[in-house]
């Protein structure tokens, strides 16, 4: 197959550029060549999206287009230079209405008011999801085929978030390690391969519908649990509820005061628990969260410059000893 990916050069899109080069496809990157290169193999058209189709591409034909814009105009003039191909549009999670329904799937989830304008997300964040709901719509209406696939958190070596990546080089230091919420809150995550792999499966096949691209959904102490065995740990784990996090000043999720997984309970239950189910039948296959943890641990000892966020061990060590006294 001609598989046209437009991106390449980071995390998700270049895992699916060398994906399909594995699998002997004639693969195309067209990005703009500023965030690093394509993998070997594949063929490099530079490529400002603000700007209109390049020559190179232009007068080409392609058995598919992979895209992971967000950038409503983006998708338009990509959807309208190549609508005989079989589009793959990564969407987000982000897209549904409320971050609250657990357990739920394209078929049952809404999604949010389309946002047809192209926003700044650095003065705008919030129009991240109503922007990609709009992205949908465009592959839609322009294109022959089309998969739409909706992406919870992504792991794995190169990510440029360091969400999931605090984690592992947290606990292959191991001693007590702060855990928030309650063992039994549930999340979910993807390494980037897994679901690279099952992007270019969506291409050949020409699958067609809305997907979420999402993992196994367990408990927060099992992922953990998970990840301490796959960087070989020996950490163990204090429980602090939510409350006193709040108080504390830790911030959910992602950011230099942030205890990465952890998110708010009860409005954040269907951020980190969509049901996987029909996405397995459409052909998604998984790695154990170990493997990811081992293979994102090794990237990091290898990478000097590759992003972790989260609080730093003094200010973890601060709060626990807060938790603890209070307990006293």
């Amino acid at each position: 197959m001609k598989i046209l990916v437009l991106g390449g050069s980071v995390f998700l899109s270049k895992a699916v550029a060398t994906d399909a080069l594995e699998r002997g496809h004639e693969v195309t990157c067209a990005t703009r060549g500023t965030s690093g290169p394509v993998p070997d193999g594949a063929t490099f058209v530079a490529w400002d999206r603000t700007q209109e189709v390049p020559g190179e591409l232009a007068g080409a034909s392609y058995d598919a287009v992979v895209d992971v814009a967000r950038i409503p105009s983006w998708v338009r003039k990509g959807v309208a230079a190549f609508p005989s191909a079989h589009w793959v549009f990564v969407s987000t999670v982000n897209a549904y209405a409320d971050d609250s329904v657990p357990d739920g799937t394209p078929g049952t989830l809404e999604l949010r008011e389309p946002r047809h304008e192209d926003a700044d997300l650095g003065t705008d964040p919030e129009a991240y999801g109503p922007m990609k709901v709009a992205c949908e719509q465009l592959v839609r209406q322009g294109a022959a085929s089309w998969t739409v696939i909706r992406p919870g958190l992504i792991v794995g070596p190169g990510d440029p978030t360091g969400r999931f990546t605090y984690w592992p080089v947290r606990l292959a230091d191991g001693g007590e390690a702060l855990a928030g919420g309650r063992p039994g809150d549930r999340m979910q995550v993807i390494d980037v391969r897994d679901l690279a792999a099952w992007i270019v499966t969506c291409a050949e096949q020409r699958t067609g519908g809305d997907l979420d691209g999402v993992g196994e959904v367990m408990p927060l102490s099992r992922m953990l649990a998970e990840t301490a065995a796959g960087v070989g740990s020996d950490a163990t784990f204090t429980w602090v509820p939510q409350e006193f996090l709040a108080e504390q000043g830790v911030e959910p999720w992602m950011g230099p005061e942030a205890l990465p997984l952890w998110l708010p309970r009860p409005e954040c239950d269907g951020l980190g628990t969509h049901d996987p189910a029909p996405s397995y039948a459409a052909g998604l296959v998984l790695r154990p969260v170990a493997d990811t943890a081992r293979d994102t641990l090794a990237w990091v000892r290898a990478t000097p410059d590759a992003p972790v966020s989260g609080m730093s061990r003094d200010r973890e060590a601060a709060v626990l000893a807060a938790w603890h006294s209070l307990r006293e």
